[in-house]
């Protein structure tokens, strides 16, 4: 993946993250453990040690239109935010019946039928997110989003995951691990 950034999200003993909960959503959850760190790595370079690593890499947007990705690019804040002292990692595997599906019927599942963006827009600028790819880098999940926000959209937070999880996209999840993370003040 040319002109991307490879993030690990790594599972263990130490980190700027402290770990709330690990909740199975679908499938089989993670492994416990009490904090997570989020690093970039070089590509080529070996995995950190932890009790468990996802790594992924943004890439180019796919399945966005030019006018959704300038929606929201407008409406995005920034990760890192002093204020957004709550996290989550959800990474989420799909099935291979999504796989084997053109890309114009992933796009029309994705959008025309679920509105995955339009229901993103609804909790922006509150919770910044970032998704990162990791089915062509052969991990064990397609997708992990990363997302931060302040304690007092936490409620919105769980609004937007259960939209997303009640939308015809949402039939191909396999597998999703929901980690609720906080970070120290």
């Amino acid at each position: 993946m040319s002109g991307s950034t490879r993030v690990s999200f790594i599972g263990g003993a130490s980190g700027p993250w402290r770990v709330e909960r690990i909740e199975a959503i679908a499938g089989a959850a993670l492994p416990p453990v009490r904090f997570v760190d989020v690093v970039t790595v070089e590509p080529g370079a070996p995995k950190p040690p932890g009790e468990w690593v996802l790594t992924g890499a943004t890439s180019n947007t796919r399945y966005t239109t030019r006018i959704e990705t300038s929606a929201l690019t407008a409406k995005q804040e920034p990760l890192g935010r002093s204020d957004a002292t709550l996290a989550a990692l959800i990474p989420i595997r799909k099935s291979p019946s999504w796989w084997s599906l053109a890309q114009d019927e992933r796009r029309s599942i994705f959008e025309a039928q679920s509105r995955h963006i339009a229901i993103g827009l609804d909790y922006l600028p509150a919770i910044a997110r970032r998704l990162h790819h990791a089915r062509d880098l052969g991990e064990p999940f397609d997708f992990l989003t990363w997302f931060e926000f302040r304690p007092e959209d936490e409620a919105d937070f769980d609004a937007l995951v259960a939209r997303l999880r009640d939308i015809p996209e949402w039939s191909f999840v396999e597998r999703e691990v929901d980690i609720r993370l906080r970070r120290p003040d």
